[in-house]
Formats: C-alpha cells, structure tokens, sequence
C-alpha cells in the first residue's frame, strides 16, 4: 500500500511523538509515528460521522431488532429488577432474553453497561454463547460499540470478546472488524477502550479464517505499537504474531508502513514479555523468502516494514546480537535463534 493511501485514511492527525503522553489520542498514532499532516478528507460511512479529540468515532451502527427477537420476553420488564445481580452460572435461557430486551430498551447507560457485564460473564459458557447467538443477541450486543458511553463501549467489547470464543459466533462477527479497527484508531492511546478492542481481534486471529479482514491496518498495529504502553503493546504482538503465522498475508505485512522508531523496542530496557513476542513476530517474518526481484522492489520502500526489519541494511542486525547479554533465557533462546 502507498504512503499516500494511508495518511489519506486516518483523517486529520495533529499530535507530536514527543507529546504523546499528554495527547491521549491515538487519532494522533500516524501523526505522532510519520510526523506528516493527513489530507483530512472526509469519511463517510451510512452516516455522518464526526471524530472529536481523545473520543472515540461516534456513528451508528444501522441494526434494527427484527426476526429473531420478536420472542424476546414480555416479562423483561418486571423481572429485569435484580437480575444483574445473578450469577453466570445461575442465568436461564429467559433470563438471557430478558437481558437482552433490557439493553435495547433502557435509556440510562450505567443500566446498559451491568446488563453488558452481566451478559459478558453469561457470555464464558458455551451453552450461553450458543443461546444468544441464536437469539440474535450477537448482532444486539454489538450495535452498541457506537454506544455514547465510552463505559458501555468497553462492556460491549468484553461481552464480544467472550461471544468470540465460540467458532460459529466468529462467523457472525467476523462483519464487525473495520468498527473494532476504527474503534482503536479513533480511541486515547492506551484506554481501555483499545484494550479491550484488541483482546477481541486477538480471538478473531487465532485462526486464518478471519485473518484477512485485518490486513489493511497493520500499519496501524506498528504504530500503536511504539507509543503505547508495555500492556497495550503484548496485546497488539498477540494480534501480529497470529497475522505474521499466516503465510497467505506475508506480502501485505511486509509491504505495510512502519514506523522508524520500530527498532529502538529491540533493546534491554523493553519489557521481558514484550521483547520475546516481538522475536517471535521477527521469527515469523524471516521464514518468509522473497523474490530478488520482490526483495528489490521492497528496498526502494525505505519505509516498509520489510526495509526496517528484514532487508540487509536493517539496524535491527546491529542491534539483536546486543540482546545475547539480556538476563532473561527465553530472550536469549530467541535472539540467539534469529541470529543462526
């Protein structure tokens, strides 16, 4: 993918790197990686949307209840009073419906996150996940990532990160990766809004059958990836490891955007459990084998992630024999892998 194309999508970008930390915004990320100006056109979607600062994209999600939850329980309203208060363990197949009526229906969102964390923690068990994806509460549990409340967005996210773990409901909510996608790049960095977002796209790329639909914003990673903090950069290496394990997606990561300053995380000051999932993404990287002719039209893309971690001239030859010292046996086991 060109520079071009890239910058053109993340919008109007106006953070500095160096102020990063008091920006809180990763609609910055590119900004504060490239140090470029985006051309801020407009996007549009089924609607307007309009980004504001450290805030999440607002937009609406276009689903409307039909079908399957016409049989959604009459009796939500007189039995929803207390139901937050069940265990997992202890919710009914009716219990479930209720929930789910409740959380289309209530106007006030710290009612709409409980009945979400209620429905994330129902959400563990199998029979539960099976339950509401065939009430349809997938699609209604997800109609509320453009929820106003940044509260009930996240609760979304973890309900869907448990609904996630079931093969068939990934199938359904395979449609909901560009949101997630625009979720973490219009959230601050380091929220838990992107936390949560990249838990679920972690369960999402576990197999190749979703894989795909994320390789458009490996760019975006790599950039979350060198402003963020020790917590959020294991969760993005979770979710590169499972693309780069994917021989089919090799050429897009690899030609993807990266950040310069990628390099300077191969060093004894970055987190033990950061450095060796970056060794594995590395390693996952060099089994890949290009063409001459590939290989040299990559070099010319000084930018590309393959110029900054894998062709010759890469700084990263000078600085993994650096980590043979590090204290840690599994770094060492690792470095000392890549460097055979």
């Amino acid at each position: 993918m060109g520079d071009e194309n890239v910058i053109a999508r993340l919008g109007s970008m106006k953070a500095l790197l160096g102020i990063v930390a008091g920006a809180g915004a990763s609609y910055g990320i590119y900004k504060l990686v490239f140090g470029r100006v985006a051309d801020g056109g407009n996007r549009r979607k089924s609607k307007r949307v309009t980004v504001q600062p450290g805030s999440l994209m607002a937009k609406v999600s276009g689903f409307k209840v039909v079908g399957k939850t016409d049989h959604l329980d009459s009796s939500a309203n007189t039995e929803s009073s207390g139901i937050h208060s069940k265990s997992a363990t202890s919710l009914e197949p009716r219990h479930l419906s209720i929930l789910l009526s409740l959380l289309q229906s209530s106007p006030d969102p710290e009612e709409r996150r409980k009945v979400l964390v209620t429905l994330g923690n129902a959400a563990a068990f199998t029979v539960n996940q099976d339950l509401l994806r065939e009430f349809g509460g997938l699609h209604i549990v997800a109609s509320f990532l453009s929820d106003p409340s940044a509260e009930v967005r996240v609760q979304t996210l973890n309900a869907l990160n448990n609904l996630s773990m079931n093969i068939c409901n990934q199938e359904q909510l395979k449609v909901y990766v560009p949101s997630v996608m625009q979720l973490i790049e219009m959230s601050p960095v380091n929220s838990d809004l992107q936390l949560a977002a990249l838990r679920l796209l972690t369960n999402l790329s576990i197999t190749d059958n979703h894989q795909h639909l994320m390789k458009n914003s490996i760019t975006l990673l790599l950039s979350l990836l060198v402003v963020s903090n020790d917590i959020l950069q294991i969760q993005v290496l979770k979710v590169l490891v499972n693309l780069s394990s994917n021989p089919d997606l090799m050429d897009d990561i690899v030609q993807s955007q990266a950040p310069a300053s990628l390099i300077f995380l191969f060093d004894g000051c970055t987190s033990t459990a950061v450095l060796i999932r970056l060794l594995y993404f590395v390693g996952n990287l060099r089994a890949w084998r290009p063409s001459a002719q590939v290989a040299e039209a990559l070099r010319r893309r000084q930018d590309s992630l393959y110029c900054v971690l894998l062709d010759s001239s890469s700084q990263l030859h000078r600085w993994l024999p650096l980590l043979l010292s590090h204290p840690d046996e599994e770094v060492k086991t690792q470095v000392a892998r890549l460097l055979a």
